[in-house]
């Protein structure tokens, strides 16, 4: 909850039992309904629960609350830490919830069909698996395979769409380029050059047809009559 103080109930039973600060007032500091904090005043909530001071921890001064207990409209404000303690970069793979790791191999089916690009460290910082899972997953040899369905990571919980978005455009930049291959170049065959539409598109018009010479049977035979016809003509006829 932002710019909440720790422990807000014991803040505001502390607050409630050491201040003369309205219920609204306590409430809005400790991001508490007002109701609630006038049941901790009823000892109807919170029994049981040790006041935190909020000045001890550094979360509050005594001018402020004085300022507050004197105007009764105004609104504390959480002091923020002058020390500032760095927060501890995890190691190894995710923790996932026991309730979603049933759901991570269909995870992993998912981030290996839809985003090849992925290698497999970053499919195991994104849903908190092992290299053998994956491979398994991948080369179908898994226990489950058949009983698989692909299933989205974000819609499952086991990751952020930030967290996804940043490993696919890593992946995306570190991925290999494609080379396309040139295709070899081959002599065309003899057929080919010397067609109809090969002159045509080498001379830029179409290729002269040669025509047949036609044969009239009539004036072949009128030639012939009237002369005499050879032996060896006879034999060709």
């Amino acid at each position: 909850m932002a710019n909440a103080p720790l422990m807000p109930k014991a803040t505001a039973v502390w607050l409630v039992d050491n201040t003369a600060l309205s219920f609204d007032q306590i409430a809005a500091f400790c991001k508490l309904h007002p109701l609630e904090v006038k049941a901790i005043a009823d000892g109807e909530a919170a029994q049981g629960i040790k006041g935190l001071d909020p000045v001890l921890t550094g979360q509050l001064n005594r001018e402020e609350i004085e300022k507050a207990q004197n105007n009764p409209s105004y609104q504390m404000k959480v002091q923020e830490s002058k020390v500032k303690v760095p927060e501890s970069k995890r190691k190894g793979p995710r923790y996932t919830p026991v309730s979603r790791r049933q759901d991570r191999p269909n995870a992993i089916l998912w981030l290996v069909r839809h985003h090849p690009e992925l290698a497999d460290a970053q499919i195991m910082r994104l849903v908190g698996t092992t290299k053998p899972t994956i491979e398994a997953i991948r080369e179908r040899t898994h226990w489950n395979s058949a009983n698989l369905t692909p299933m989205d990571p974000v819609t499952l919980g086991l990751c952020s769409q930030i967290e996804l978005d940043i490993e696919v455009e890593k992946g995306a930049r570190n991925a290999p380029q494609k080379v396309l291959k040139e295709q070899p170049e081959t002599l065309l065959s003899m057929d080919e050059t010397t067609s109809e539409d090969a002159l045509a598109a080498a001379f830029g018009k179409p290729a002269p047809k040669v025509e047949e010479e036609q044969y009239d049977p009539d004036a072949v035979f009128a030639s012939l009559k009237g002369r005499t016809v050879t032996k060896d003509e006879d034999d060709e006829y």
